[in-house]
C-alpha cells in the first residue's frame, strides 16, 4: 500500500534540504561549467563534455572547473533548504500520496517561482562568472561580479531572466518531484524489500534528474543565452535569444551542451537525493518516521 506523507517537520526537510544543496554542488558544478561553456558558444567551437574540459584544464588550469562555485554554493545550499521543505510542505497540502501520484507533481511545480527567486541570481553570476574567463576576464571573483554590475546597471541587473528561468524551474520541478515519487517506488517494490533498499535512492534521483534536465534543457538554454550576454550593451530578451538559437542552430542550438547536463544531472540528482534522504535517516530514521 502507497503511503502519504507524515506531517512534515520543516526544521528536519531544511536540514536534509541543506545538504542536498552542498553535496550536489561540489559534485556537479564542473560539469555544469562545460554545459555553460557549450551553451554561450564560448571560446573554441565543438567537442564534446571531456574535449571541451580538457581544452579548459590545459588553458585556463584546473581551478577554472570551479570558478564561481561560491554564489551558487551558497545559494543553492539555500535554494535546495528552501525547496525541499516547501515541497514536502506541498505534499501535505495537496494530500499527495507517495508513488505515482499526479499530486507530487503538482507539488514541485508550485515550488517553482519561488525557487527562481533565488536561482535567478545564482545563474546570472554563475553565467557571468563562467564565461569571463574567456572574454573581457573583467570579474575577479564572484563578490566583484555582483558589485560591478550592481554599481554600473542597479540591483534589478541581478535578475535578468527571472522571467524564463522561472518557467524553467515550474517545468523542472514537476517532472523532477513527479518523476522521483513514482521510481522510488517502483525500485522499491522491484527490490522487493521495505523500507526502500538504499540502491533505489540515487538511481531514482539520477534517472528523475536526467529526465527533468533533458525536458527543461532548451528553456535553460535559452536562460544561459540572456543571461550570459554582455551585461554592457544591449541585451536580446528571451524570444530574441529564441530566435537568434533557431536561426542560426537550428533546433539543434536548443540542446547545445545537452550532454554534460544529463551526466551531471544523473550524478547531482541521485547524490543530492541520497544526502536529503540520508540526512533525514539521521535526524529520524528515515523520510516518513514520525516520532
Amino acid at each position: 500500500m502507497v503511503s502519504k506523507p507524515s506531517r512534515v517537520s520543516l526544521t528536519e526537510e531544511a536540514a536534509g534540504g541543506l545538504s542536498a544543496g552542498i553535496v550536489g554542488t561540489v559534485i556537479g558544478f564542473p560539469l555544469d561549467l562545460i554545459k555553460t561553456r557549450m551553451q554561450t558558444h564560448q571560446g573554441q567551437p565543438g567537442g564534446g563534455i571531456f574535449e571541451n574540459g580538457l581544452r579548459v584544464v590545459k588553458s585556463e588550469g584546473i581551478l577554472a572547473l570551479y570558478k564561481g562555485i561560491a554564489p551558487p554554493l551558497i545559494s543553492l545550499s539555500i535554494l535546495n533548504t528552501f525547496t525541499f521543505a516547501s515541497y514536502s510542505y506541498f505534499q501535505t497540502i495537496f494530500q499527495a500520496d507517495r508513488g505515482w501520484d499526479w499530486r507530487n507533481s503538482v507539488a514541485g511545480g508550485v515550488c517553482g517561482p519561488f525557487a527562481a527567486t533565488v536561482s535567478t541570481v545564482e545563474n546570472l553570476v554563475k553565467t557571468q562568472m563562467q564565461v569571463d574567463n574567456i572574454s573581457k576576464k573583467q570579474f575577479i571573483g564572484s563578490w566583484d561580479c555582483v558589485t560591478k554590475l550592481t554599481r554600473t546597471h542597479g540591483p534589478l541587473i541581478l535578475y535578468t531572466g527571472f522571467g524564463i528561468n522561472s518557467i524553467r524551474e515550474i517545468a523542472f520541478l514537476t517532472t523532477y518531484f513527479g518523476l522521483y515519487e513514482g521510481l522510488r517506488q517502483t525500485f522499491g517494490d522491484l527490490a522487493g524489500r521495505h523500507p526502500i533498499s538504499t540502491w533505489t535512492i540515487p538511481v531514482a534521483g539520477g534517472f528523475a534528474g536526467a529526465a527533468s534536465w533533458f525536458l527543461s534543457f532548451p528553456l535553460d538554454c535559452i536562460r544561459a543565452g540572456v543571461q550570459g550576454q554582455d551585461m554592457s550593451s544591449q541585451r536580446k530578451g528571451s524570444l530574441k535569444v529564441l530566435w537568434y538559437l533557431m536561426e542560426t542552430k537550428g533546433v539543434k542550438g536548443l540542446y547545445s551542451g545537452v550532454s554534460p547536463s544529463i551526466v551531471r544531472a544523473f550524478l547531482v540528482s541521485g547524490s543530492r537525493f541520497s544526502a536529503y534522504e540520508g540526512a533525514l535517516w539521521l535526524l529520524r530514521g528515515g523520510r516518513d518516521v514520525q516520532h
